[in-house]
């Protein structure tokens, strides 16, 4: 069987070649027929794709690794769980090191460091001899005094920049308590917590050349190619024996065997064929297959590129990615500066297409890209870009960390979709995923060596029961190198923007959040329950981030509350940017299920504003999972069945789409208005997208029998339906309307960031919020049923006011009851502990803005939305 990939016809190795070959030792040329890449053509409902579309624009600039070497990198097989600033053993020929006791301040420390005075010379502790350093060497001279680096250099030159820029080092971490006066109460946990920190950068620094080159960790591990042949080597600790397998040597165990150093990291070197062409051509599939405790087991290189599931088969196989330079994608826009206000469009490519099917980069670069930037959004939120075998797991059970999802395209679609988002100006964001790893052990690091412990906790510390994933252990050495490795590897070579990490709160605490409510003493963060290596990978990884890319965002999805969040490294803090602000979309379920009589305005209020001071917020009304089968998004909960049959604009109305239509702005308007100094939104919530999403699926059998029945594999509900808010004819479109106005009234005003917020009103016998946001006046009516004349709202800044946006314009599905052209001028006098007022028509069941308009808004070089009224 023939398939084809960019113009290359490549052919496939049936399954048979499985079956140990004849080969014998040593390096052959490996070009027979039977040693050809294997590719998957793109196939529509198949899980298994490469992009059906063209990229957005070929080319490369090849990166080659160094010669190979012998390379030490130390490991451990213990199932401890302590700090990986212990034990350091330091060998010769290397500045790599291993370890996991407590402290190192102890005696077994001092006697490694006398031992690194007696086999090291005062060069090589400076990293001059040191393999992790030759890398430093090799690529860049590290030399930064004095220099300041050009915007005018082309996104191109970014990776040898970034070599270049040294993160600086820890402070004092002290001005949290000046910040908070609660923490000094828990200044001995702190303390230790930063002290944490700072070792683990003093031992990196000192080891490893630094959290630069520590980070580089795919350029030593996994598959590198050199001018003279390819090295491979991988770190498991408890396999006894271990060889290379793929179609390059036919699947032949005795072809290509690995050997092991004292640090557990097996490594082979695969020299180029006569005629200069790499062993392994491009496509080829890939495994390794070690004799480990746990019997014999193939597996995926853990630090593999990218991996593909072929037709009919259920194990994903590894695939050597080396296309030639003619066929690499080369970025062309630079970054888009990093945005004040973030405003998210969240979206997953395999769902985004509106046909059943999975989408492809491709498509959705083309397709959704543009839509994104219409409606006013500035960031794109990508979940699932790990690959993980199981599609149904929204992408958070990932089984290969550095390989983008195969089901959408190939690595170099990924490119040209992120060139394509920042081209438009969109800052572009990675769900990533480094709180649990995947169950599987065909596919993933679970069991990886044949043991429970190569990358996570051993037993049940290293298992999560609610969510059948393994948990990593923080306190090793490695681990730290491959998630660090993992974070600098989506933002150097996709040129991702930043992150929101995923499973926070569960990685912070040893109870991971399970059946614990936080309630906000302050003892519940700071406490034995609290993992302070998870909590201090949290904090170098935040440093590494923002020490080389210093416009990255990093988002934490923390659903508890931890103090000092994001407070800056430097303070004391752990040093994301924003806390995702889970609790709103948790409280309007809760509203929603009420009558509207009962709906407390105080209690809104509160919910939306309780958030720590000077630590930024990213909120939303509802995301993702509020979308899945099981749950309602905000649309179902207020329109439910009569979304089906009451939604076209040339048919009545009912009362429930009414107050539907009309209360979805206002929840939406007011999350904004209140919530934090982000916003997001799930891909098609905008125009209250029916139904929900529900991943194909097959019956599953029970081991007791009983049948969990699924949806027979259908893709119908696991799409967006972008033509329903696009269709003029359908009251989606006014909601969408709404959303895009929305977004753009941000833009031109800035409010989410404004340092003016001021909430003068929240009546609960008229059900009216009004609060002042910088230049801008919000009233909201949420009363079912009266309006009200002459309604006197107070302000603190005299002058004329004009509406500058309105949720019952008709054009968004309303009355209609609002003069557009009215002007409201201020009258001295206190109301609502406001020096001025003035008197407006406020509808039920109605938001309006009112603008200041001698002020103009500052506003942002894009395209003014129609629907966002100047003043």
């Amino acid at each position: 069987m023939v398939y084809t990939l960019s113009g290359v016809r490549l052919s496939t190795v049936p399954s048979a070649a499985y079956k140990v070959g004849s080969c014998g030792f040593g390096h052959v040329d490996r070009r027979s027929a039977a040693h050809l890449p294997f590719f998957l053509k793109n196939k529509s409902h198949s899980r298994m794709i490469f992009s059906g579309g063209k990229p957005y624009e070929s080319g490369f600039q090849p990166s080659m690794a160094t010669a190979p070497e012998k390379v030490l990198v130390p490991g451990t097989e213990s199932d401890g769980s302590s700090s990986p600033t212990e034990n350091l053993e330091i060998v010769s020929d290397t500045s790599q090191i291993s370890g996991n006791l407590e402290s190192v301040d102890g005696p077994v420390v001092k006697e490694q460091e006398q031992l690194i005075e007696q086999q090291i010379s005062g060069e090589a502790i400076k990293g001059k001899d040191s393999a992790s350093v030759q890398l430093l060497d090799e690529d860049a001279e590290l030399n930064t005094e004095g220099k300041s680096y050009s915007i005018s250099k082309t996104i191109a030159d970014e990776s040898s920049m970034v070599k270049e820029r040294v993160i600086p080092p820890p402070g004092a971490g002290q001005k949290i308590y000046e910040i908070d006066t609660l923490l000094t109460n828990y200044r001995e946990h702190l303390d230790y917590r930063y002290g944490q920190y700072k070792k683990l950068r003093d031992a990196i620094d000192k080891y490893e050349g630094g959290l630069e080159v520590f980070s580089r960790g795919y350029e030593k591990l996994g598959f590198n190619r050199s001018e003279t042949g390819i090295t491979y080597r991988e770190w498991a600790p408890g396999a006894k024996s271990a060889a290379l397998i793929g179609d390059f040597n036919n699947w032949n165990a005795n072809a290509d065997v690995m050997t092991r150093n004292e640090f557990g990291v097996w490594e082979i070197f695969l020299p180029n064929n006569a005629d200069g062409s790499p062993a392994i051509p491009h496509g080829s599939r890939v495994k390794i297959r070690m004799d480990t405790p746990s019997g014999i087991k193939d597996s995926i290189p853990a630090w593999i590129k990218f991996s593909v599931q072929a037709p009919g088969e259920i194990p994903y196989n590894g695939i050597y990615y080396d296309p030639p330079v003619e066929e690499r994608y080369v970025f062309k826009h630079p970054r888009p500066s990093k945005p004040k206000s973030l405003r998210i469009y969240e979206c997953h490519v395999g769902m985004s297409s509106t046909e059943p099917v999975i989408n492809t980069y491709a498509n959705f670069r083309d397709e959704v890209l543009p839509r994104i930037k219409k409606l006013g959004y500035n960031a794109v939120q990508i979940m699932a870009i790990q690959e993980h075998s199981y599609y149904a797991s929204f992408g958070y059970h990932v089984t290969n960390f550095f390989a983008p999802s195969s089901r959408f395209g190939t690595p170099d679609d990924l490119k040209s979709l992120i060139d394509k988002a920042h081209e438009l100006g969109l800052v572009v964001l990675m769900d990533i995923v480094h709180s649990h790893s995947s169950n599987n052990t065909l596919d993933g690091l679970n069991m990886f060596d044949g043991t429970d412990s190569c990358y996570f906790h051993s037993g049940t510390r290293g298992y999560h029961w609610m969510w059948d994933s393994r948990l990593f252990n923080y306190g090793q050495w490695e681990v730290l190198r491959f998630l660090l490795s993992n974070a600098r590897w989506w933002l150097d070579e996709y040129k991702f923007d930043g992150f929101r990490f995923d499973g926070v709160t569960s990685m912070m605490y040893t109870h991971h959040g399970l059946q614990m409510t936080f309630t906000g003493n302050y003892s519940e963060y700071f406490g034995f329950a609290t993992d302070v290596d998870a909590v201090a990978y949290l904090m170098l990884v935040n440093d590494l981030i923002h020490g080389l890319f210093p416009e990255a965002i990093t988002i934490g999805e923390d659903v508890s509350g931890m103090p000092a969040f994001c407070i800056p490294l430097q303070d004391g803090g752990m040093g994301f940017d924003y806390r995702l602000h889970m609790a709103i979309a948790d409280k309007w379920i809760e509203t929603l299920k009420k009558r509207d009589e009962e709906w407390s305005m105080g209690d809104i209020i509160y919910t939306l504003t309780n958030r720590r001071w000077r630590e930024k917020c990213v909120c939303y009304a509802e995301s993702h999972d509020q979308a899945l089968v099981g749950d309602k998004t905000i649309a179902f909960w207020l329109m439910d069945k009569d979304m089906y049959d009451f939604m076209a604009v040339d048919r009545p109305s009912t009362p429930l789409i009414d107050r539907g239509i009309a209360l979805h702005k206002m929840i939406r308007l007011i999350t904004m208005g209140l919530g934090g100094e982000g916003y997001l939104n799930f891909m098609g919530n905008e125009f209250g997208h029916p139904e929900w999403i529900d991943f194909p699926r097959g019956d599953q059998h029970l081991p007791d029998g009983r049948v969990i029945p699924g949806n027979g594999n259908s893709y119908d509900k696991c799409r967006r339906r972008f033509d329903l808010g696009d269709a003029e004819y359908l009251r989606y479109h006014g909601l969408q309307e709404f959303d895009q106005a929305m977004q753009h009234l941000e833009e031109n005003y800035g409010f989410m960031t404004s340092e003016h917020q001021y909430i003068s009103r929240k009546d609960e016998a008229d059900r009216v919020i009004v609060f002042e946001r910088g230049n801008l006046l919000f009233v909201f009516n949420f009363h079912w049923s009266k309006s009200y004349s002459d309604y006197r709202v107070g302000c603190l800044k005299p002058g004329k006011y004009k509406v500058a946006l309105d949720s019952d314009d008709k054009l968004f599905g309303g009355f209609g009851r609002i003069s557009h052209e009215a002007e409201y001028f201020t009258t001295e006098g206190w109301q609502d502990d406001r020096p001025r007022s003035f008197y407006i028509y406020a509808p039920s069941r109605t938001a309006v803005v009112y603008a200041l308009t001698e002020v103009e808004a500052e506003t942002i070089d894009v395209q003014v939305s129609p629907n966002v009224r100047q003043v």
